[in-house]
């Protein structure tokens, strides 16, 4: 399935029933007074939060959603039937924008989340709501309430426990495949990953959330590469896995690198529990994964060694994963 992050949508609530004109009619009553019944409420336009989604493709085929009209009143008093509510499902993490403002209206955090993005109009009243000791033969009745109508855009930010971050081709993809049910294509070149893949690591005490964010490159807050495109899911990652190529001769500059362009982007998103795990030490001698490790243990950095590939320091890697969520 094709990811998507932003979608923009057409929605109408339901327009209110209008109001009945009648009177009432029965042998053996002869002044019958009006007896017309309102119109039924127009249906609402509903958002719901659904762990189960992770993108807005759906949204590419389908852009009008309209809730059902209210039915008229009827006579005897009978108020008319309430247009059906429309549902609109939504992966958790999405950001809900009305055209018309720039702050959003709603952020879906919560799995069976509830909002009421557009109100149904109300019945319009039957005769029968206008007499009155004087006015006992009234005509007047109303039209139901347009529903609102509005233009939505939508935009995702995937919400994970734990984001994999770092260079293409640093080994992001193998990385979550061991640790997750997600199975990423990977390859031996740059940018295989071109779409932020979620995956779960399943446990007897609990599940964790982990999403691999596509290759950063020098630039990327400025839109070099992909950019802009996908910097914005590490946003709502509870911590990151700087994930490092331990062969690269310019580590500690790549490191630097992903820092630089996550402050460039938001400063924000360094306050986040951070881990460097060290990569492919299967293709590195021990001197080289001391060094390292020495390095960043020195500035106060938190970090660990693996080799994806070849599963090295993987079960040992969960265990951590684990313990620092149940941390935070």
């Amino acid at each position: 399935m094709k990811f998507v992050d932003e979608a923009e949508i057409y929605v109408k609530a339901g327009d209110g029933g209008r109001g009945c004109v009648s009177f009432r009619r029965e042998k053996y009553i002869p002044k019958g007074g009006p007896d017309g019944g309102d119109g039924g409420k127009g249906g609402d336009v509903i958002i719901v939060g659904k762990k189960d989604l992770s993108t807005l493709s759906d949204f590419r085929y389908r852009r009008h959603y309209r809730a059902e009209n209210g039915r008229p009143g009827g006579s005897k008093n009978k108020t008319g039937r309430d247009g059906k509510d429309i549902f609109i499902y939504l992966p958790l993490g999405t950001l809900i924008y009305d055209k018309r403002f720039k702050e959003p209206i709603y952020d879906l955090v919560k799995d069976g989340d509830h909002f009421i993005v557009a109100k149904g109009g109300k019945g319009g009243k039957g005769n029968a709501r206008f007499a009155t000791p004087v006015h006992r033969a009234p005509l007047e009745f109303e039209e139901g309430e347009k529903g609102e109508e509005k233009i939505l855009y939508f935009n995702l930010k995937l919400i994970s426990d734990i984001g994999i971050i770092g260079l293409p081709n640093a080994g992001k993809s193998t990385l979550i495949s061991c640790l997750t049910n997600a199975r990423p294509k990977i390859s031996d070149y740059p940018f295989t990953t071109l779409t932020p893949t979620l995956g779960v690591f399943n446990d007897e005490e609990l599940s964790i959330v982990i999403s691999e964010i596509p290759g950063i490159v020098e630039g990327a807050s400025k839109g070099i590469g992909l950019g802009l495109t996908f910097l914005k899911h590490i946003e709502r990652c509870h911590s990151l896995i700087i994930l490092m190529d331990i062969t690269s001769p310019t580590l500690f500059h790549d490191y630097l690198m992903l820092i630089n362009e996550l402050k460039a982007y938001n400063e924000d998103i360094l306050k986040k529990k951070q881990t460097v795990v060290f990569n492919k030490i299967d293709l590195a001698d021990d001197e080289i994964c001391k060094k390292w490790t020495d390095v960043f243990t020195e500035k106060g950095i938190n970090t660990f060694r693996i080799s994806a590939l070849k599963g090295y320091g993987i079960e040992s890697l969960k265990r951590y994963l684990k313990d620092m969520v149940k941390r935070n």
